[in-house]
């Protein structure tokens, strides 16, 4: 295969690609330049004489000939904005030269397929790749086995250790074919032999291949957000937050966590959300006790209960974070008050310390000291010192393209999104007075560090007792919304 033809283009006709094609399609997606400054950004951290190695996501199967709604590796999308699966790309330290070309990145992409798209849409291909993806370089999937590479030459060559859960189908140039010519390229599998027979050979492969570093560099580059990804990350919040406002003021005690649910969903649909960043979790009295109770089918909140709403959408492959716990009725009891305003206090005075140069971990710290203190002033554990499971979790992790984004978690930098989500959840049947039992309240917002400080992003939903309240009192659009009545 001559490389100049591929680049030149010469064995495929120009198809203007989908995006171009489709006038109202949203404009505010990340644009070449990002992804590709993303992975100048990778090859500088990248050590001497290497090459870095990522893939698509797998296609999931949902049932029998239907699979899940695809999502791309969030890292291959970070690095490409390509999409589809049955891919991978190469991002060299230095130049290469292959044909009398130098390049130091290269992409293989699934093919265009006329029939194929007749049921799924169209593919970029290697032109769109080219076009749309900025990728000199570009080829087919089928490419890659005869793709004149010679992976021994390189001191490392890194990627993520595989899953073993990619299924083969029909197609000669889909992942688990990918994946197994690279295995056989860089001698994966002797690696994992017990008793090699050519010891020279296990340890110079041993010795290059890693699939560890990789890891860290990425979360290195992932934990910091660009203005960019900043943009998006901001909408996403935004979104979450206005759903939790609209559930507020539409919330009754007739209602099911399923319905409360779809009209988080919902608002994030009309504001052109694509997904859910993460199973939405939806619990009403002690579910809420549950921290990721994702069945929501209570059908009935009940007049008295507490519903937990933990949920986030998902823009432009951004998703947010954003908890709130509300009184089924719109008026918190004494008891479910006073738990709830402790939290609120805990998240406060953990927000506070959301500052450059602070540790990741003295939120959290901060946080649980007030929380048991005010456990053990209720009476609901003895001392303050006490163990107990009643704030079972952290309060900060990083969001982005993850619900749970990668970083190294060492100290807070500026332009970082983490969360701050504090909780106390007491089942029934507690050690303590029942008075308490089916109380679970976690208030969780998405913070953004500045020079300035921490900022609020999800502000928009209503935080303090008071507010909610006096939110719930408020009229809903959905009021109105009736359907008729099923047998």
């Amino acid at each position: 295969m001559k490389l100049k033809n591929v680049i030149l283009g010469l064995c495929y006709f120009v198809i203007t690609s989908t995006i171009a094609q489709n006038k109202f399609l949203p404009e505010d997606y990340l644009t070449k330049d990002f992804h590709k400054e993303r992975r100048e950004q990778l090859r500088k951290k990248l050590p001497k004489n290497s090459v870095a190695v990522f893939f698509a996501n797998p296609v999931r199967n949902r049932a029998n000939d239907v699979d899940y709604v695809y999502h791309q590796d969030p890292n291959f999308f970070y690095l490409t904005g390509y999409k589809e699966p049955h891919a991978m790309v190469l991002i060299f330290k230095e130049n290469q030269t292959i044909d009398n070309v130098n390049f130091n990145e290269v992409i293989f992409v699934q093919e265009r397929n006329e029939r194929a798209e007749m049921w799924t849409g169209k593919r970029l291909g290697v032109i769109g790749a080219q076009d749309d993806l900025g990728f000199r370089v570009a080829f087919n999937g089928s490419d890659f086995r005869s793709y004149d590479i010679d992976f021994s030459k390189f001191d490392k060559i890194l990627f993520e250790n595989f899953k073993n859960d990619v299924r083969d189908t029909r197609n000669n140039a889909d992942l688990y074919d990918l994946i197994k010519t690279f295995k056989e390229k860089v001698s994966f599998d002797l690696i994992h032999l017990k008793n090699p027979s050519n010891d020279k050979m296990y340890n110079e492969t041993k010795k290059r291949i890693d699939t560890d570093m990789l890891q860290g560099i990425m979360a290195s580059l992932r934990e910091i957000k660009t203005k960019e990804e900043l943009v998006l990350l901001k909408k996403a919040v935004e979104i979450s937050a206005v759903g939790q406002l609209e559930m507020m003021k539409a919330m009754h005690p007739n209602m099911s966590e399923t319905e409360a649910q779809g009209v988080h969903e919902f608002v994030y649909k009309k504001y052109g959300a694509e997904y859910e960043g993460y199973p939405s979790i939806v619990g009403a009295g002690n579910n809420g006790c549950i921290l990721h109770y994702v069945d929501n089918n209570k059908t009935h909140i009940g007049d008295s209960n507490l519903i937990l709403m933990d949920l986030g959408a998902e823009y432009h492959g951004y998703t947010a974070d954003v908890t709130r716990t509300i009184p089924a009725n719109g008026k918190f009891t004494a008891e479910q008050k006073l738990i709830y305003d402790l939290v609120y206090k805990a998240q406060e005075a953990g927000i506070a310390a959301y500052k450059i140069g602070t540790k990741m971990s003295e939120p959290n710290a901060i946080a649980r000291k007030i929380i048991n203190k005010g456990l053990a002033d209720l009476g609901i554990i003895a001392s303050e010192k006490d163990r107990h499971n009643y704030f079972p979790h952290g309060t900060s992790h990083h969001i982005g393209l993850d619900v749970h984004d990668p970083g190294n978690y060492n100290k807070f930098e500026e332009n970082m999104v983490v969360t701050m989500e504090p909780g106390i959840y007491i089942p029934e049947g507690s050690p303590c007075d029942e008075k308490w039992w089916g109380i679970g309240i976690r208030i969780e917002d998405d913070i953004l560090i500045t020079k300035n400080g921490p900022v609020n992003l999800s502000a928009m939903a209503p935080r303090t007792s008071e507010a909610i309240e006096a939110a719930m009192k408020l009229p809903s659009v959905l009021d109105n919304f009736k359907l008729p009545k099923l047998d």
